[in-house]
Formats: C-alpha cells, sequence, structure tokens
C-alpha cells in the first residue's frame, strides 16, 4: 500500500508475467526475421490479457463455486475476493487469441509458436503470487523443508506453488525457449507445452492439498 493506492500481490505478479511476456516477443521479432508486425502483436496481446482475466475469472466461478456467486452475482467481479483458474484463463486466452488471429489472416500455429514460450514466465509469476498470498498449499508433510502456512492450520506442509513455480514456471520455460529454435514444424512448440504443463502439473498435485 502506497497511500491511498493498494496492489494486491497476485495482481502485481499479472503485471509482472505479461509484460515479460511481451517483452521477450518483441525480442524475438528483433532477432529474427518473422512475419509479425508490432501493431499486430500489441493489438494481440491486448486481447489475450483481456481473455485471460475474464476467462480465469470465469472458470473460478463455474468450476470451483457456481453456487455461491449465482446468489451473489456482483462478486463475480471483485477479483480479489475468491480466485483465478488457470483452465479457465487457457480457455479465455485461447478463443481470444483465435479471434484474432483469423481477423488479421495470422498463420494460428506459428502466432502460438511465438507467443507460448513466454507462458511459463507468467505462470511462474502467478505461483509465486500464491506462496506470498498463503494460498493454494501443499498437503500436510514431515520433509525439513516444510511451512506453516496461515490459513492451513498448525501443520507443516509442502510449499506446493514453489514447486510449481519451479516445474511449470522456470523449467518449461528453458525447455520451450531452447525447443523454439530447433523446431521441425509449427505448431510444435504449442503442442510441447501443452504435455509438459500437463506432466508438470499432474506431478506436482500429488503435493498440493485439493481446493
Amino acid at each position: 500500500t502506497i497511500g491511498p493506492f493498494s496492489m494486491r500481490w497476485y495482481g502485481l505478479m499479472y503485471v509482472f508475467g505479461f509484460a515479460s511476456s511481451y517483452l521477450l516477443v518483441m525480442y524475438q521479432l528483433k532477432k529474427k526475421v518473422l512475419k509479425f508486425d508490432r501493431a499486430v502483436i500489441d493489438d494481440l496481446f491486448f486481447y489475450l490479457i483481456l481473455g485471460l482475466i475474464i476467462g480465469a475469472r470465469l472458470g473460478y466461478v463455474i468450476f470451483y463455486n457456481p453456487g455461491f456467486y449465482f446468489q451473489n452475482p456482483l462478486e463475480i467481479f471483485i477479483v480479489w475476493r475468491g480466485g483465478m483458474s488457470f483452465h479457465g484463463g487457457l480457455a479465455g486466452t485461447f478463443i481470444a487469441g483465435y479471434m484474432v488471429i483469423k481477423k488479421r489472416n495470422l498463420s494460428f500455429f506459428a502466432t502460438a509458436d511465438l507467443i507460448i514460450p513466454t507462458c511459463p514466465i507468467g505462470i511462474g509469476f502467478g505461483r509465486l503470487g500464491n506462496f506470498i498470498n498463503g494460498e493454494l498449499f501443499g498437503r500436510t508433510t514431515d520433509v525439513p523443508w516444510a511451512m506453516v502456512f496461515p490459513e492451513g492450520g498448525n501443520f507443516p506442509r509442502h510449499p506446493s506453488q514453489l514447486y510449481e513455480m519451479f516445474f511449470e514456471g522456470i523449467i518449461l520455460f528453458f525447455i520451450l525457449w531452447i525447443y523454439k529454435d530447433r523446431k521441425k514444424r509449427d505448431g510444435d512448440v504449442f503442442a510441447l507445452f501443452l504435455i509438459f504443463y500437463g506432466l508438470f502439473r499432474i506431478f506436482c498435485e500429488l503435493f498440493r492439498e485439493p481446493d
């Protein structure tokens, strides 16, 4: 909080994630001869951000607590209470991105391969925000690095947010960033993201306390 201005950690992580993704895409455009205009990328990012926020919020509302939000519809717009879902955000960005890509007559897979290697950075920042907020913590454990979270009772737990930040954020970023210059066809990087994110998420869920 600075004076009357307040920002939530999770919102700040969204800003860091979007900014990092945008700068890395701009870096790729400068380093390689790609058939993308900067104005098109700016337009695309605007709608991707919009689709992510709307999709992530609606995904949380629909999948996690539809009864509550049906009775309290105005709570849907209070995004700092409740949460955002990854699968809703993925659906929202897919729909928004597809609409812009079709409108601009771009190649879907070539465009996806340009954007997707930067996405793990945003995912990693999001998990860091979860950790700072003490939410989405892990199962009880006796490992030496276990932590006690304010909302998790007086029990040592896996810091599963940090596991997800490491695997879904850092490791996945390096896999995609290295592979993007070695792909054989458009769409390979996008497919690799879906495969490895799924595998890493399944692994990390073994340590996470179910919502």
